[in-house]
């Protein structure tokens, strides 16, 4: 229910760093439907799921927002390597961590304190955000020092930022922001492509990271608690695989070498994602042919951790390749992307004790598995094909910034189409 909440705020993402100021807008949608949802589950409130919805929709904004963001602030590909290095290992860190956190809450406590403890987390950052959260976006802050000017010489002539003149109205705003992520995710074969790799990716790791309560509470007589110990062995593996990122990070630098027009190879983003693909593939396969109660635990652990080193290899390659090829518009192929993302880590999930109990532990990873290894087709394919597909992109003709600096997410390309200019 979190996720389908997050599914549909995914698409109104780019809108978020539209309004000003980007830090209280964040903040806003980000925490403060969290803060009725906190308390009326505090106060016994029945119905969870629709409450879930609210909180997943809220929750979303943050990880939505970040890579087009980072986009903004840090231009050139070479710059974004360590942002987003640092964003994909938060993002599948924080996977274990929840389960963790929940865990020690739940045993020392209870599932409603899990509420109050957010809420006590949302109260205490509000300070944190009102001082430290300063506006990043360069035609926000143009358009705020006019604003300024203004005010202080009221009998000079007046000068506006270039983002103030013919402002679209907000319903026009509103249809773009609802339409250019599906218009991408339906036209572009790179996002669709992206899109349906990360998103059975993200499925998988869901509904494979569920079946670990199950599994060890059956093989191992393993806790609540307990489980949660377990799990964090994905977030073990995501940092391992972000201290030898820097190995992927060279490799696309050096690609500049091999173009024609000296320019880094978007496709060079995505070599390590390929081994990452088959570790993901590996994990998945390892964790279920060593779930007997006659193997030592830590044996189906070590096959999370390949699981989690998977899964950074393949989100980071997604994201960065994502904002590098649609610079200008990386948060509309990100919103596509992250639609599919927790559509499918809403709903496969579901499947997990079923899928487990019915196969058996065993065979029900190594199905995950087989999936997980056609996928490994997705990156391959671009990688041979990536270059021949992008050129008949409008988009991407559009997406690079130019010297002066764009204020990004719009068009003045006319293959666009009017209706996506903001």
């Amino acid at each position: 229910m979190k996720h389908g909440g997050c599914s549909f705020s995914s698409t109104l993402r780019p809108s978020y760093r539209d309004f000003r100021s980007n830090a209280w807008v964040l903040w806003s949608v980000h925490h403060l439907p969290d803060i009725p949802d906190s308390m009326w589950r505090c106060s016994k409130f029945p119905n969870y799921g629709c409450l879930s919805v609210f909180g997943g929709g809220s929750s979303s904004v943050a990880i939505n927002i970040v890579g087009g963001t980072i986009s903004d602030v840090w231009k050139g590909a070479q710059q974004r390597s360590l942002p987003m290095a640092l964003f994909g290992t938060t993002s599948v860190v924080g996977i274990a961590l929840g389960p963790f956190v929940g865990g020690a809450i739940t045993t020392h406590l209870s599932l409603r304190w899990i509420y109050w403890v957010l809420l006590i987390s949302i109260g205490t950052l509000l300070p944190v955000f009102w001082f430290f959260l300063v506006e990043t976006r360069g035609d926000i802050i143009l358009a705020q020092d006019a604003k300024r000017w203004r005010k202080e010489h009221p009998d000079a002539e007046p000068r506006y930022a270039e983002a103030e003149i013919d402002q679209p109205s907000m319903i026009h705003r509103l249809k773009i922001w609802f339409k250019r992520p599906i218009k991408m995710l339906l036209t572009e074969w790179v996002v669709f492509s992206q899109t349906l790799w990360v998103s059975f990716a993200w499925g998988l790791l869901f509904l494979f990271q569920s079946s670990v309560p199950q599994t060890f509470s059956t093989n191992y007589g393993f806790n609540k608690f307990e489980n949660s110990l377990i799990q964090l062995a994905l977030s073990v593996g995501a940092v391992v695989a972000t201290i030898i990122n820097p190995i992927q990070d060279h490799q696309y630098l050096v690609s500049a070498k091999r173009s024609r027009d000296g320019h880094t190879i978007p496709e060079a983003r995505l070599y390590s994602s390929v081994p990452g693909s088959l570790l993901f593939t590996a994990g998945l396969f390892w964790y279920g042919w060593a779930n007997y109660p006659h193997v030592l635990w830590v044996v189906p652990m070590f096959g999370i951790g390949f699981v989690g080193f998977g899964i950074y290899s393949i989100y980071l390659a997604v994201v960065t390749y994502l904002t590098d090829s649609y610079e200008k518009y990386a948060a509309s192929a990100l919103s596509a992307a992250s639609l599919g993302r927790n559509t499918f880590g809403a709903f496969l999930p579901l499947a997990s004790p079923a899928l487990y109990t019915n196969l058996g532990f065993q065979w029900a990873s190594s199905l995950l598995g087989f999936i997980a290894l056609v996928l490994t087709l997705a990156p391959v394919i671009l990688i041979v094909k990536g270059e021949e597909i992008r050129k008949r992109s409008p988009f991407m003709k559009d997406a690079v910034f130019n010297k002066k600096g764009d204020k990004g997410e719009s068009s003045a390309d006319p293959q666009i189409g009017d209706e996506f200019r903001a």
